[in-house]
């Protein structure tokens, strides 16, 4: 009995100190920011096809990627991807640029603790288990796939 009135103290606790967020504006903010991103991909792939034009959409999708995940590690360097992120929440984590801030954001944390221990060691501290999971998950899709 006193485990469950403890537990009530404290979750009475932690709601008093959680950020209240109105959803309607978060989930526009986070729908029009990352369109917005989803649209700078496209804008990206559409002019490599253009100044190249020997340049298959596969390839152009692969710089487009690369492209987007510099931009995203660089603002995460200079502290602008973080400000997006608080704005505009999950519009800016899910597409790929989200992922390339989970990877730097560690990286620029423990940079002080030097090359190896902080930016090695530290940088897939967030995304090492989505990588793990990904890579797990493709070896069982394509062992079924193989099967079936």
């Amino acid at each position: 009995m006193q485990d469950l009135e403890r537990n009530r103290k404290y979750n009475e606790y932690v709601t008093s100190k959680m950020a209240k967020t109105k959803p309607w504006p978060s989930l526009f903010h986070a729908f029009w920011v990352g369109g917005l991103i989803c649209l700078l991909g496209e804008l990206i792939k559409d002019s490599l096809m253009y100044f190249f034009p020997t340049m298959t959409a596969d390839v152009a999708g692969v710089w487009e990627s690369a492209i987007l995940i510099f931009i995203a590690s660089f603002l995460t360097g200079v502290g602008v991807y973080d400000r997006i992120g608080a704005y505009a929440g999950a519009g800016s984590i899910v597409p790929i640029t989200g992922f390339s801030n989970s990877i730097a954001s560690p990286a620029m944390e423990f940079k002080r603790e030097g090359i190896i221990f902080g930016l090695c060691a530290k940088m897939f501290v967030i995304a090492g288990p989505v990588i793990v999971i990904g890579v797990i998950a493709s070896i069982v899709a394509g062992i079924l796939g193989l099967i079936f």
